[in-house]
């Protein structure tokens, strides 16, 4: 039940925030994917922030790794794997066809 309250209030003070910014609600597409863009890389602030604070490195590599994959909804690559370019023929293959 606690989370339907966190919710009900995220969406209440991003309510006050457009009205401040006098941005219509429902907003306009590009300005709504562009919020969502922000709340996907604000999420990632926390456990940046809290690594900082445990006095552990914030490297490029850990981001790519633990951060990317959840702004962008990638999956993450395994350790060590390359940059293989994905072609239609190994679609074909990977799905069976």
């Amino acid at each position: 039940m606690k989370v339907y309250f966190v919710s009900l209030a995220a969406g209440v003070l991003v309510g006050i925030i457009y009205a401040l910014l006098q941005v219509r609600s429902p907003a306009p597409p590009a300005i709504a994917l562009i919020g969502l863009l922000g709340m996907l890389i604000g999420e990632q602030v926390v456990p940046t922030v809290k690594r900082l604070v445990a006095g552990e490195p914030v490297t490029a590599a850990w981001f790519r790794s633990e951060c990317v994959p959840k702004i962008t909804g990638a999956p993450p690559k395994a350790d060590g794997a390359a940059d293989a370019p994905v072609t239609l023929a190994a679609r074909g293959k990977e799905g069976g066809q």
